[in-house]
């Protein structure tokens, strides 16, 4: 009896050491004693494990018990290391560069190089491996880091030191956030993630903006990143079309865990083609990929940072190979800010059998809840995978204890004391601000200089306004707006009031009215700004713009009734009255020209474009994007760029015999829209498709009409809807009508080839528009130019059927 209780004891204390965790812990180096940073340390024949910091140093949990542990970093030899745990242990770890030799390969002089046959049979298997894996699951970790190394003392007149939290040298880390989640995707992609944990420096009400299918790189697409760094994407080392981008180099050969693997050198055959350099390994006989370590620089085109270096490593999950660390470390130097940083997925427990359930996949990308991020830092402590760095933990500490600083009503009120200081230049140039961001209270008053301007119905005039914002917890608020606009030629002051509620974040809910008068542009889609239409005015004596005066009353709603479906609902109520010219004032007098009147139809006379009238109209429109993804958060619902198409529909009613309204009218129109359709190396397309029809006109006047977005000014603002050579009021209809636009950006594939464009990093487009009405049967204008960032600069022609119209410069600008 005795040992058969000494015996159970035994057992029962072996158990509890066997449930117990430990810690094993350490530091990869090389044989030179340098860290190796990001090595791979995972249980050998598993996807359960960890990675070193970029100091080299790794942690990793488990229970008491014998495992191996498998040590990876791309360019070294695998080891593998057996440990008992029994208590908290460190190990140590030096790899040894690997040994990759061609003692197996021959090498003819003038001959083929060997890479090349390894690549060809690699590209033959690219489909197959892009597709093997119809669907799994995993767990993800991700950190991100971003550095400064140095900045400008002041930016716009702003502390650089001050704002980012910076050491005396302007150096510091700048962004520092955790994630973990649940991965689950199928094919080809479908994806939903959930995020578990979330942690940001210095943000402790954030969430990590950390999305594991935007680390997910896969080799195996033909083109990779798309934009994202460039507006065209990069070729893939084993892309169909590979060997026309790159030449290759046998480097050597290594056995690996029973495999041959083969370390093949990428390079450009051109270079400043969007292709990679650096290093694939691919494994013999399967040809799939076993590891990458592959570079981009500022010659394959990318955007806003210098250089990304790309690594992967692979591990056998059954009889396939899936990712289990990437990493992602960038470096570039931006209007004199250095930056450099990284970020790293660890990818671990896959299971690529998990029989996801019905309806599983529903086009929530990424769930994040209300607890994500209000986990302590002994849960931290406890479940972070990749050790913090020492300068990390200090800035966490630092920036941590900022934040609780600045929830405190005493820091706001010092900090808004500062910031609400009243400033004549201020109120001028940018407007001017009163904060209360403990009571989350905001008054923004409009900038003065921009409030002022010019125009022939009003002469000089202001319209200045006041915005008051009250937020609420999750993003919920409301907002009125009081403005008043005085012209000083016709001596007339107008006025309105217009609040709204975004209540429901996410259901993308809100409820706004308005009410009051103004002068409002002819054009309800806009002709000029009000700046351009001065410059016009007051140097080259064009008034372009046309104006007629309303009183209003408006309500209106809009929410989500499904996922990528949007539906809103207006009711207007309004007296129309048209207007005069009062003021022929100009700085220049062009003798050849002269103001036109404010009827756009009898340019030398002021006749009436319509008499006064009263109007009540309804409006409701679906929007409905097609394969719609998104993320969910506790503070709203925010849509992801679309793949597809944009539907919207809508219907507007004219009441006749309501509250004395003397319209009468049925509208319908439907639109088409899609934005950045990738097309390769080739760049991307956008284009829009609408036709609509009053199916009833029995009683309607001019502002009522179906109005077109014109320009015919040499600078504007695009859009893809505007016609670059229509104008803004001719054409307008209450009839039927078809328009169409169509542009197309090349991304830089035709200036990549020309040296001195190349250096500029222009994008060439070409475009044009389509419109048909009884009013304009077959307008069309055709264009062609170049674009970099913001602006862009373009030449086209107009055509009125096979007559041409016009012709000339357009230059637009994006703000």
């Amino acid at each position: 009896m005795i040992r058969i209780c000494a015996l159970l004891f035994f057992c029962g204390l072996t158990n509890i050491i066997l449930a117990q965790q430990y810690t094993i812990t350490g530091t990869v180096k090389d044989s030179s004693g340098q860290p190796v940073p990001f090595a791979s340390v995972y249980l050998k024949s598993t996807t359960s494990g960890t990675s070193a910091n970029i100091d080299g140093k790794y942690s990793m949990k488990l229970k008491g018990g014998e495992y191996t542990l498998s040590f990876r970093a791309v360019g070294y030899k695998q080891q593998d290391h057996i440990i008992n745990l029994s208590a908290d242990q460190s190990l140590n770890v030096t790899l040894t560069s690997e040994s990759y030799t061609l003692e197996n390969v021959n090498i003819r002089a003038n001959a083929e190089d060997p890479a090349y046959a390894i690549i060809r049979n690699a590209i033959k298997q690219r489909k197959t491996h892009l597709t093997e894996v119809k669907e799994f699951s995993c767990d993800v970790y991700i950190k991100g880091v971003q550095r400064l190394r140095g900045a400008p003392k002041k930016f716009f007149g702003r502390d650089i030191q001050k704002i980012l939290e910076l050491d005396t040298n302007r150096k510091g880390i700048i962004y520092l956030s955790e994630s973990q989640s649940k991965f689950n995707f199928r094919n080809p992609n479908d994806v939903h993630e959930e995020m578990i944990s979330s942690k940001v420096a210095g943000r402790n009400n954030s969430f990590s903006f950390n999305k594991a299918s935007d680390l997910i790189i896969n080799f195996y697409d033909n083109y990779l990143l798309e934009n994202k760094l460039s507006a065209r994407g990069f070729i893939s080392p084993i892309a169909d079309n590979a060997l026309f981008y790159y030449k290759y180099k046998l480097l050597g050969e290594t056995k690996e865990n029973g495999e041959l693997i083969h370390k093949i050198q990428v390079i450009p055959r051109r270079e400043n083609d969007p292709v990679f350099r650096g290093i694939i390994y691919i494994i013999d006989d399967s040809w799939r990929i076993y590891n990458t370590d592959v570079y981009l620089t500022k010659n394959a085109g990318i955007n806003f940072i210098d250089t990304l270096n790309i690594s992967q490593q692979f591990t056998k999950v059954k009889d396939i190979y899936m990712p289990t660390a990437i990493n992602f470390q960038f470096a570039g130097n931006v209007l004199g800010f250095k930056i450099a940083g990284y970020y790293v997925g660890i990818y671990s427990n896959y299971n690529i059998d998990p029989k996801f359930p019905k309806n599983f996949f529903n086009g929530e990308i990424l769930k994040i809840t209300e607890m994500v991020n209000k986990k302590d830092s002994a849960y931290w402590t406890n479940n972070r995978p990749i050790p913090l760095t020492g300068d990390e933990k200090l800035n966490y500490v630092k920036k941590d204890s900022i934040a609780k600083l600045k929830e405190s009503k005493k820091y706001l009120d010092s900090l808004e004391k500062d910031n609400n200081k009243f400033g004549i230049g201020k109120l001028l140039l940018r407007g001017f601000s009163v904060n209360d961001r403990y009571d989350k209270e905001y008054w923004s008053f409009d900038p003065v200089l921009k409030a002022i301007f010019y125009n022939t119905v009003e002469g000089f005039a202001v319209k200045y306004g006041v915005t008051y914002r009250k937020d609420f917890e999750n993003r919920r608020s409301y907002s009125v707006r009081p403005e008043l606009r005085y012209g000083f030629a016709n001596q007339k002051l107008t006025g309105s009031l217009t609040g709204s509620y975004y209540y429901n974040p996410l259901k993308r809910a809100s409820v706004g009215a308005s009410f009051g008068n103004g002068i409002f542009d002819l054009n309800n889609l806009g002709s000029m700004t009000a700046l351009g239409n001065t410059i016009n005015s007051l140097l080259y004596e064009k008034n372009f713009s046309k104006f007629y005066e309303k009183s209003f009353i408006n309500i209106n709603t809009t929410r989500e009734l499904a996922t990528g479906l949007q539906g809103s609902v207006s009711i207007d109520y309004s007296k129309n009255k048209g207007l005069i010219n009062n003021s022929t004032f100009k700085f220049f007098d062009a003798k050849e020209r002269e103001f036109t009147s404010n009827n756009p139809f009898s340019p030398t006379t002021e006749t009436p474009l319509f008499p006064t009238y009263k109007s009540l109209s309804a409006t409701a429109s679906l929007t409905y994007t097609i394969g719609q993804k998104y993320i969910t958060r506790p503070d709203g619902k925010f849509y992801t760029e679309s793949h597809y198409p944009r539907i919207t529909v809508l219907y507007k009613k004219g009441l006749n015999n309501i509250l004395n309204s003397d319209v009468d009218y049925d509208f319908v129109k439907a639109e088409v829209y899609q934005d950045r359709i990738s097309l390769g190396l080739l760049g991307y397309t956008s284009f829009l498709v609408g036709a609509g029809k009053f199916l009833n006109n029995a009683k309607m006047y001019y502002p009522d009409f179906k109005h077109f977005s014109g320009n015919i000014s040499t600078i504007f603002p695009p859009n893809i809807r505007k016609f670059q050579f229509l104008d803004f009021y001719q054409f307008s209809t209450n009839q039927q009508y078809f328009e169409a636009h169509l542009e197309h950006n090349f991304a830089g594939f035709f200036t990549n080839k020309v040296p001195l464009l190349r250096k500029a990093k222009l994008e060439e487009f070409i475009g044009g528009g389509y419109l048909s009405s009884p009013e304009k049967r077959n307008y069309k204008e055709f264009y062609f130019g170049f674009q970099r960032l913001v602006l862009r600069a373009s030449y086209g022609f107009a055509y009125d059927g096979a007559r041409k119209l016009t012709q000339g410069f357009r230059i637009a600008y994006t703000l």
